[in-house]
C-alpha cells in the first residue's frame, strides 16, 4: 500500500519477549491415582484466559439480504473457473448456486426469470486489498485508523476493530461489482496486525459485514516502509537485514509461546501460560489458522520471505503488491503462493519501479499459479474490472493468449483462493454462495457498468431502480452522493 501519515510514539524494541510459564512439580508416589488424568478433569479458564476457547470473540451477526429464487438466463456467463457460456442459464435457490449450464438448463417452478439478453453474468468481483473502513474517503486525521505505527511488530492489533461500516467508499465499491473484501491494516510495521473478510453490505457495525467462516489473515510488510518509519526514528529495524531479524525473533517468540501452550494442554498440570494477543496471533499463523497476506515489492525480498516461513513452518498465502513477481512466477507457482497486484501502479518509490503492465498474465502463466488483481485503493476497487482487462490486453501485446474467460478468475476465483474462502465463493458453481454481478455489456469493456449485483441471492444494487442504491448515514443530506431520479431512466422510476 501507499504509506499514509502515520500517528503515535515509536517504541524501541521490535523484538518480542516470550512470557514465562510456571510448572509445579510433585512427587508421583504423593498423587492419587486419579490425578493421571487431571488433564481431562481440570476445569475451564476463566473467561478470556484461554485464546482457544473462544478464537473469534468478535463474531460474525452477518444475516444476508432479502432474497428470492431465481433464474437469470440470456446473458453471457463468465463462471469465474474458466468456462463462457453463451445464452447461459444461473439457477440461484435459497441464496446458493443451484446450477449453471446453457439454455437447456431447466428452471425450477417458482423461481423469478431475470432477463439478461444481451449482458453478460459474472461472480461477485471480490478485492483481497482494501483499506475501506479504516482510511474512510472522504476522510480526516481523526478517522485514519489503518496504521498503529508505534511498534514494528503489532500483531496483537485487529483492523475490524478501527472499521467504520458507514465509510461511502463500501457503496462506490458495490455498484463496481465488488461483493466482498479483506479489510487491512497499513504497511508501517513489520507486522501490521490482523485483516478481516467482509461481505459488501450495508451495515451499522463491522460484526453484520464480517464473512462468517472466513481466516483471519496477518499483514506482514517488508521492504522499504517499514524500514523508512522506524529508520527515520532512529530505531530498529533501519535496513532490510533489520526487518529480516525482526520477522525471525517474533516467530522465535511464537515457537516458544505455543510450545508453551500445547505442553499445558497435554500435560494438564502447573498454571498455563498468561496470554499474549501478540503471539497469539503469530501462534495462529505457525498452526495455519491465520493466513499470511504479504505486502512485498521485490522479487529478492519475495524469495527470502519464502525462506524464513520454511525455516519456522508456516505459508505465506499471498504476496501483496508484487511488482516483481514475474521474476519468480514459477517459485510462486511451486509454493503455491499468490501474487496480489496492480497493472498500471509503478514509480511511487523505488521498490515499486521495475514494474510491467504484463505482470499479472506473466504470473498467470506457469502451472499451479494464482494471480490476483487488486486495488489497495478507494477509487480502484470501483474498476477492477478494467484493471484486469488492462493487464489481459498487456499480456496479449507481448503475444500472450489470454481469454477473457480465464482473465474472469484473476478478480473472483484468485482472490478467493488467496482469502481461503475458494469453497464459499468466487465462482458460478452449484453449492457456492450466489454472488452474482449483472453486466450491461462485456465486463472488460471500459463502457460496462454493473446492472445488478446480488449477495447471497439478494439484490444489494441496481443502477436503474435508487431503491437498491444504498446510501450510508455519512451520505444522508451531502450533495452528490447517490443517483437522483433524474439520473434514472424514466421506465426504471
Amino acid at each position: 500500500m501507499r504509506l499514509r501519515r502515520l500517528r503515535g510514539p515509536g517504541l524501541a524494541a521490535f523484538a518480542v519477549l516470550a512470557l514465562g510459564a510456571c510448572a509445579t512439580t510433585g512427587s508421583g508416589d504423593e498423587k492419587p491415582a486419579a490425578d493421571s488424568s487431571s488433564h481431562a478433569e481440570r476445569q475451564p479458564l476463566a473467561r478470556g484466559l484461554d485464546y482457544a476457547a473462544n478464537p473469534d470473540p468478535f463474531p460474525s451477526t452477518y444475516r444476508g439480504l432479502p432474497r428470492e429464487n431465481m433464474a437469470i438466463v440470456g446473458g453471457t456467463v463468465f463462471d469465474g473457473a474458466g468456462r463462457k457460456i453463451e445464452n447461459g442459464v444461473v439457477i440461484v435457490t435459497d441464496g446458493k448456486v443451484a446450477a449453471v449450464g446453457d439454455a437447456s438448463t431447466p428452471v425450477p417452478g417458482g423461481h423469478r426469470v431475470v432477463d439478461a439478453r444481451g449482458r453478460f453474468v459474472t461472480p461477485g468481483i471480490i478485492d483481497v486489498h482494501s483499506h475501506l473502513g479504516v482510511y474512510p474517503s472522504p476522510g480526516v486525521q481523526g478517522m485514519s485508523d489503518g496504521n498503529e505505527a508505534t511498534n514494528p511488530n503489532t500483531a496483537q492489533v485487529w483492523a475490524e476493530h478501527s472499521l467504520w461500516p458507514q465509510d461511502p467508499g463500501f457503496n462506490q465499491a458495490r455498484a463496481g461489482g465488488v461483493t466482498t473484501l479483506q479489510i487491512l491494516p497499513g504497511s508501517a510495521n513489520l507486522f501490521g496486525g490482523r485483516g478481516v473478510t467482509v461481505r459488501n453490505v450495508p451495515s451499522v457495525t463491522m460484526q453484520g459485514m464480517k464473512m462468517p467462516g472466513a481466516p483471519y489473515g496477518l499483514k506482514m510488510a517488508c521492504g522499504e516502509n517499514p524500514s523508512r518509519v522506524y529508520g527515520g526514528r532512529n530505531q530498529s529495524p533501519a535496513t532490510g537485514m533489520g526487518n529480516v531479524a525482526g520477522y525471525r525473533a517474533a516467530f522465535i517468540a511464537a515457537r516458544e509461546y505455543k510450545a508453551k501452550w500445547d505442553k499445558w494442554r497435554e500435560d494438564g498440570e502447573g498454571s498455563p501460560p498468561t496470554r499474549n494477543l501478540q503471539l497469539e496471533t503469530l501462534a495462529g499463523v505457525l498452526d495455519g489458522t491465520v493466513l499470511v497476506q504479504n505486502h512485498c515489492y521485490r522479487a529478492d525480498e519475495m524469495a527470502v520471505m519464502i525462506d524464513i516461513a520454511k525455516e519456522f513452518g508456516y505459508r505465506i498465502t499471498a504476496f501483496h503488491h508484487a511488482i516483481e513477481a514475474y521474476k519468480v512466477a514459477p517459485l510462486l507457482a511451486r509454493e503455491g503462493i499468490c501474487a496480489d497486484m496492480w497493472t498500471g501502479w509503478w514509480g511511487f518509490k523505488m521498490e515499486a519501479l521495475d514494474a510491467v503492465e504484463a505482470n499479472a498474465a506473466l504470473v498467470d502463466a506457469p502451472q499451479g499459479s494464482c494471480a490476483v488483481i487488486h486495488s489497495d485503493d478507494a477509487e480502484l476497487t470501483q474498476r477492477l474490472n478494467q484493471e484486469a482487462a488492462a493487464a489481459i490486453a498487456a499480456g496479449r501485446r507481448i503475444g500472450m493468449s489470454i481469454t477473457e474467460e480465464h482473465a474472469m478468475s484473476w478478480i473472483t476465483l484468485n482472490p478467493a483462493r488467496s482469502l481461503g474462502i475458494a469453497d464459499q465463493t468466487g465462482s458460478l458453481e452449484a453449492g457456492k454462495r450466489a454472488d452474482v454481478v449483472i453486466w450491461s455489456a462485456d465486463p472488460f469493456s471500459v463502457y460496462a457498468r454493473a446492472d445488478q449485483v446480488f449477495i447471497d441471492g439478494g439484490l444489494s444494487f441496481d443502477r436503474m431502480n435508487p431503491a437498491y442504491q444504498p446510501v450510508s448515514d455519512f451520505e444522508l443530506g451531502q450533495p452528490g452522493f447517490g443517483l437522483s431520479a433524474a439520473n434514472v431512466p424514466q421506465g426504471a422510476r
